[in-house]
């Protein structure tokens, strides 16, 4: 210990020695260290922590499976047989996405929530923090409307008063007895909803006919000792006996099983594993500039160290004093470092919420703290080894030779090592990040099949009631419709449901006309349906191919029709033309004419679709809707408008004019299309800014890097140059040896580093868009650009060593 306090304050003593030399390697390593731990909080609460419910292990997310798509809603027909036929899940639960006008405090206001079965919360082991929980008793059709608040919205509209359990709220017109308040972290899918109702209480025809969903998912919890797989074998049986009983509904329709951790991160881990090796990178770029700054620091100490040596110092005492000092640098670089990610990961996950899952989840928890310790240690070892035992070997007689001869090659290998490294690997993040921008620009000039400049959608709650009938809804629709045409900038205007681009999705199985109609909706085709009104075209700028658009005579009264996209004509009429064929929309129950075809509209975002996706669409007449499915949009529909004037002047005019319309009326999730195209790209955004903002550091590290060499090499060249200038070189031409060996040191670093590039962003394809891995464009920029820079970096200790004095160089000398 006596010896480790006096190296402690040796070292201290030398770091004070060389302030600047010591603020850059702390800087240079907080900036490594820094990145690291900010993307492990990151990967550690998305990834590694487990879900915030008890035994989280055993949660398991379902869906139904058809051979149109691997994760399909579920009807609950269906889920109350999976709920008493299965053999490894200790309780299932169902729920689905409805939203509720809270009315009777106040100007109404729509409020978020869930309809849960009664097991919901049992099932993810969450108890009401005040109150009771939902029981079976509240979970059926004719029970009295009861409904459970979030902690926000308790303490929000109720001033977290314990008197609101057993009182009422108005919501949709109706009075709901609040049993109970949920605790304050509880969220599901990283959201805290305002209220939770029971979903056996929704009395619609729909909601029981087992060939109809209604975007219903399930979350089940797995028996103590039961696998996945073994559950997956008990819901296979299961879905088999359902296809035999209901083979109409359920023929070869199966059941998905995957973890709800895997649920909840699946799309978002790709692209963070490619980040955390980005990082590490940059923390490997980063010890290796440090340790060349060390080693160059420590060739100028090659006396002391003879002398120490002569004196008795043993080669084991001098590593251990030089690694002491390594760590107190790698100690007070991991502080800063630690301290820069803690505002880094918050500037990052308040910068792109949506982007990231679990998002609320991430923080400096003490796993992170052990991760940047570990990575401090690490560090300090790896950075400060190689200059120390090079170091440790300094002999005295040859020291002072060398000092009369100057320096040879030999000595600075390891530093030109050094350097190389650093130069391969910010290569290789440059080529990241150059593939990254080239995907996104190749993103954002994607045809989304619409043109969102000027589009604006949003959510509107129109409050009803069970006796309102489908000719009043269809009265109000387009008394609404009238109202908004006539505000002063408003071009184009339309009610809309089922799927909106990017937005929400919605499909409904089909047959053609003239052919067999499928046994059951499983083997028929499926397709993405829009509701729309005439004015839909024109208010998302969808293009008319041929034929016409369905138009205010296409009404309830009319014979129905509908438009399809090119891909549904080149799918299902490839070798005719589809204009007056007939489809059967099972879903529906309905035949409609075909009347037109407009291009198609890129659903699922501007990039690659999933493979499982649904390409074919079809526009369907709002007002042709079957009056028994009216009901279901009563309550609330969506809107698209096209307006020449500021989005949100026209939406100041939109909410005076529905409030005169229906004082009850609520506006909700107003976007326009071209924040919605900007969201749907979150996460490639997300990924590229990170990635750039690394390669960005990562080349000033290796400049940095380059730079301390070169200036280290001028510095014991001096007299080598100054005998050169005095036999007739040039200033030219020194500057030129000086910048040639800079160019030489980048280039050693750079053929590596293109191959280490072609090998790596291999892992990058699947989130690459309209450029490959190996782009040659991308690898030839980046070369130049890093060329270019390196030189940059060599210019100015170039430049010095183009003005030594010859004669002041060797009387120096």
């Amino acid at each position: 210990m006596t010896t480790l306090l006096q190296d402690l304050r040796y070292a201290f003593r030398m770091l004070l020695k060389f302030p600047a030399f010591t603020a850059i390697v702390i800087v240079t390593l907080a900036l490594g260290i820094g990145a690291n731990t900010a993307l492990f909080s990151v990967v550690n609460g998305v990834l590694l922590n487990p879900l915030p419910y008890p035994h989280s292990t055993q949660l398991v997310a379902l869906y139904e499976k058809n051979a149109g798509m691997d994760r399909a809603p579920i009807s609950y027909l269906n889920f109350l047989d999976w709920q008493r036929a299965t053999q490894t899940f200790s309780s299932l639960a169902i729920y689905r996405h409805e939203d509720y006008n809270l009315t009777g405090r106040g100007q109404p206001e729509r409020v978020n929530g869930l309809m849960v079965s009664a097991g919901f919360f049992p099932t993810l082991g969450i108890h009401p923090a005040l109150g009771r929980d939902f029981r079976s008793e509240d979970d059926r059709i004719g029970a009295a409307p009861v409904v459970m608040l979030s902690d926000g919205f308790w303490h929000g509209h109720f001033g977290a008063s314990p008197s609101v359990v057993g009182s009422s709220i108005d919501l949709n017109g109706a009075d709901y007895t609040v049993t109970g308040i949920l605790p304050p972290e509880f969220t599901f899918y990283g959201i805290q909803r305002d209220i939770y109702t029971p979903i056996g209480q929704w009395n619609d025809p729909s909601f029981l006919d087992r060939r109809v969903d209604v975007s219903s998912h399930a979350v089940g919890r797995l028996k103590p000792g039961v696998t996945l797989a073994q559950a997956r074998a008990d819901m296979d049986s299961i879905a088999r006996h359902l296809a035999l009983a209901y083979p109409e509904a359920d023929k070869g329709a199966g059941i998905a099983l995957l973890s709800m951790k895997e649920d909840m991160v699946g799309n978002v881990q790709p692209f963070l594993l490619v980040l955390l090796a980005a990082v590490a990178f940059l923390l490997l770029i980063s010890c290796a500039n440090v340790a060349s700054l060390l080693l160059a620091r420590s060739m100028s100490r090659s006396g002391e160290f003879a002398l120490r040596a002569s004196l008795g110092a043993s080669r084991n005492r001098i590593i251990r004093q030089l690694l002491t000092e390594s760590l107190l640098l790698a100690s007070l670089g991991g502080t800063l470092g630690f301290l820069l990610a803690l505002f880094g990961t918050k500037a990052v996950i308040r910068l792109l919420p949506e982007a990231l899952p679990r998002a609320g989840e991430v923080s400096m928890d003490a796993r992170v703290l052990l991760f940047t310790l570990g990575l401090s240690l690490l560090g300090g070892i790896a950075f400060g080894l190689a200059p120390a035992l090079r170091s440790s070997r300094a002999n005295l007689q040859q020291v002072l030779r060398q000092s009369s001869r100057g320096t040879g090659d030999a000595r600075h290998r390891l530093q030109g090592l050094f350097v190389a490294i650093e130069v391969a690997m910010a290569f290789v993040l440059l080529i990241g990040a150059g593939l990254m921008l080239r995907s996104l620009a190749a993103l954002w000039r994607v045809n989304p099949g619409y043109n969102p400049d000027h589009a604006i959608t949003f959510s509107l709650s129109l409050p009803s009631n069970s006796r309102t009938t489908p000719d009043e809804t269809r009265a109000r629709l387009r008394r609404f419709d009238a109202d908004m045409r006539a505000i002063p900038g408003v071009e184009a205007v339309s009610v809309t449901l089922g799927s909106r681009p990017m937005i929400h999705d919605s499909e409904l199985p089909f047959w053609i006309e003239g052919q067999p109609k499928p046994a059951n909706f499983n083997d028929m085709h499926q397709a993405m349906f829009y509701l729309v009104e005439p004015g839909f075209k024109q208010a998302m700028g969808v293009i008319l191919e041929r034929g016409r658009f369905v138009t205010d005579q296409d009404n309830e009264n009319a014979p129905t029709v509908v438009d399809i996209d090119d891909v549904f004509a080149r799918s299902y009429f490839a070798n005719q033309d589809p204009i007056g064929q007939h489809i059967h929309i099972a879903g529906f129950d309905v035949e409609a004419e075909i009347v037109g075809v407009v291009g198609h509209i890129r659903q699922w975002g501007p990039g690659n679709d999933p493979k499982t996706a649904i390409e074919a669409q079809f526009y369907y007449p709002f007002m042709q809707l079957p009056p028994k499915l009216m009901r279901l949009v009563a309550d609330g529909v969506a809107v698209v408008l096209r307006t020449h004037e500021d989005s949100d002047a026209i939406m100041g005019l939109v909410r005076h004019n529905v409030s005169e319309f229906d004082p009850g009326a609520v506006i909700y999730a107003v976007e326009t299309m071209n924040e919605v195209i900007s969201s749907s790209m979150a996460a490639r955004r997300l990924s590229m800014i990170l990635l750039a903002a690394f390669a960005v550091l990562a080349l000033a590290l290796s400049c940095v890097g380059i730079y301390g060499v070169i200036s280290y090499l001028v510095g014991e060249r001096t007299r080598e140059i100054g005998v050169r200038m005095a036999l007739g070189a040039r200033r030219s031409d020194v500057l030129r040896l000086i910048l040639g060996q800079g160019a030489r040191m980048a280039l050693l670093g750079l053929l590596p580093g293109i191959f280490l590039a072609l090998g790596l962003t291999r892992l990058m394809r699947s989130q690459l868009f309209g450029v490959t891995p190996h782009d040659p464009l991308t690898f030839a920029v980046v070369a130049m650009v890093f060329v270019i820079v390196a030189l940059a970096a060599c210019y100015v200790p170039a430049r010095r060593a183009a003005r030594v004095d010859p004669m002041v160089a060797l009387r120096y000398e």
